[in-house]
């Protein structure tokens, strides 16, 4: 805008208001749009930025419930595992009484058949408990070799039998369930 002119005689002009081109106008009314977009934006980037806190919040969330999951199952399984220690405890105590009596027994000379009773006695008990908890025995003897679930000792010739059958048990092996807790340690033939 220029300034306004006066004229010589003191007499103040009347100006018509002045007109704005088509382009100018354009560019205000731009700029206002610009404006907008940008406060468009700002409240899109807020909206996101919340968005993304509450999914932060969210996986940390689930990320603590599953710490807190790992930790209660590792203390529920390692209080099982106490419990059955303890069950097996006092299922094998009896044993051992009777075993501290067959040794008791045992000091007298005139009492070797008694304490040889006392011993096949307290194994059978054993060997009773043990089943009544699901272990059981096998002796591979005569059965094809099998590396799952015997162990070879040594080999030896056998005449009259294949090769890979086990001619002998050194000590039995023990299944729990089905699953192998102690493999049959074994003579092999060649």
């Amino acid at each position: 805008m220029q300034p306004e002119k006066r004229p010589p005689n003191g007499e103040e002009e009347v100006v018509d208001a002045e007109v704005v081109d088509e382009d100018e106008a354009g560019e205000d009314a731009g700029g206002n749009g610009e404006a907008d977009q940008v406060e468009r934006d700002l409240d899109e980037l807020g909206a996101t930025k919340r968005e993304r806190d509450e999914y932060l919040e969210l996986a940390q969330r689930t990320r603590a419930d599953f710490e807190n999951y790992r930790k209660r199952v590792a203390k529920d399984t390692s209080e099982a595992l106490a419990r059955g220690k303890a069950e097996l405890a006092r299922e094998l105590l009896p044993v051992i009484d009777n075993l501290e009596r067959a040794l008791a027994t045992g000091r007298d000379p005139a009492a070797h058949e008694a304490l040889a009773r006392g011993v096949a006695l307290v194994h059978e008990e054993l060997r009773g408990r043990l089943q009544s908890a699901g272990v059981e025995a096998f002796d591979p003897t005569g059965e094809p070799f099998d590396p799952q679930v015997h162990e070879a000792l040594s080999t030896q010739p056998a005449e009259g039998t294949e090769s890979g059958v086990v001619l002998e048990t050194v000590e039995k092996g023990y299944r729990l369930n089905g699953q192998v807790l102690r493999p049959a340690r074994v003579v092999v033939s060649k």
